[in-house]
C-alpha cells in the first residue's frame, strides 16, 4: 500500500529552495515535508554540470530511503543539471524540478524584451534552452549570470550597499535595453525582490516561479491520489549538511523561525544524518 502520509522531499544547494518551501507549505498545509539543504557544497552555480548531478544523485538516494514519495528539486542549478538524468535513471519516481519561467514573461512583455538572471550553470544546461527555444523564439531574451549573488542572500545581506550595486550592474543594462519583464533564474533571488524593486522603480515586473510551482506539485499529488488526509498540520524536517547554528541565524535574518533542524554529513557519496 502506499504511504499517503510519507513526506515530500524539497533540496536546494542553500536556503534558496525555502522560497519554494514556503509556498509549498502554504498550499499543502497538511502534507509531513523535508528540506535539505547542502549547503557545504554551496554555491552549486559555480561548480561543473557533472559535479552537481553527483550531488544530487546522492540527495535524491537519501531522500528515497528516508521514505519521501516525491520529490521537488528547488534549486534551477541543479534542475538545470540533473532533472533529466534523474528521471531517466528512476523512471517511476515523481521529481519536480524547477524552470526559469520564460513562458509567462513572454506572455506579458509589451516590449517583446525580457530578462532572465541565473547562475552560469543554470544559463550553461539543457533546461535553459528548451526553455527558450519552446517558448520564447519571438522575443528578445537577454540573459545575466549573477556570479556571487547566491553567497549575498546565504549571508543575508538581502539589502546591503554591496548587494544593491550587485544588482544595479546586472540589472540596468536589462532595463536601458527595453526589458519589461524580469524572470528570477534561481530560487534563491526572491529573497531580494525588494531590492531588485527598488532598482527598477517597480517598472519591470519580477516573476518568481516559487507559486506555480508548489501549485503544479499539488496538482502531481492530488492527480496520484496521495495527498496526506490526516486533519492536523504536517511535520516539518531541515536538514543541512552544513552548520546547523549557521542555518537557523541566517535563515532567522530571512524571518523565517525553524524548528527541527538537523544536520547530514557526506561520506564521500553518501549522505548520514550524524
Amino acid at each position: 500500500m502506499f504511504d499517503k502520509t510519507a513526506p515530500i522531499g524539497v533540496f536546494d544547494s542553500g536556503i534558496g529552495g525555502l522560497t519554494v518551501f514556503e509556498e509549498i507549505k502554504k498550499i499543502l498545509p497538511h502534507e509531513n515535508l523535508i528540506y535539505f539543504a547542502d549547503s557545504i557544497h554551496l554555491p552549486y552555480g559555480d561548480r561543473a554540470i557533472d559535479e552537481i548531478y553527483q550531488f544530487t544523485e546522492s540527495i535524491t538516494t537519501f531522500l528515497k530511503e528516508y521514505g519521501c514519495k516525491i520529490i521537488v528539486i528547488a534549486c534551477n542549478t541543479a534542475s538545470a543539471a540533473a532533472l533529466y538524468k534523474l528521471r531517466k535513471l528512476h523512471p517511476t519516481f515523481n521529481f519536480i524540478g524547477m524552470e526559469p519561467a520564460v513562458k509567462p514573461a513572454v506572455e506579458k512583455t509589451n516590449t517583446g524584451k525580457i530578462g532572465v538572471i541565473a547562475t552560469a550553470a543554470t544559463f550553461q544546461g539543457e533546461l535553459f534552452k528548451s526553455v527558450v527555444e519552446r517558448y520564447a523564439q519571438q522575443v528578445e531574451v537577454i540573459s545575466q549570470p549573477c556570479p556571487g549573488l547566491v553567497q549575498q542572500i546565504e549571508l543575508g545581506e538581502l539589502e546591503t550597499y554591496k548587494t544593491e550595486e550587485m544588482l544595479k550592474k546586472w540589472i540596468l543594462p536589462m532595463i536601458d535595453a527595453g526589458i519589461d519583464r524580469l524572470v528570477l533564474g534561481c530560487t534563491h533571488y526572491p529573497f531580494v525582490i525588494k531590492t531588485i524593486n527598488k532598482i527598477t522603480q517597480n517598472k519591470v515586473e519580477v516573476i518568481d516561479p516559487a507559486p506555480s510551482v508548489a501549485r503544479h506539485l499539488k496538482s502531481v499529488v492530488e492527480k496520484n491520489h496521495w495527498l496526506n488526509n490526516q486533519s492536523s498540520i504536517g511535520n516539518k524536517t531541515y536538514i543541512t549538511t552544513g552548520n546547523t547554528n549557521e542555518f537557523v541565524f541566517v535563515t532567522s535574518k530571512l524571518n523565517l523561525s525553524l524548528s527541527n533542524v538537523q544536520q547530514a554529513k557526506w561520506d564521500k557519496l553518501n549522505i548520514k544524518i550524524s
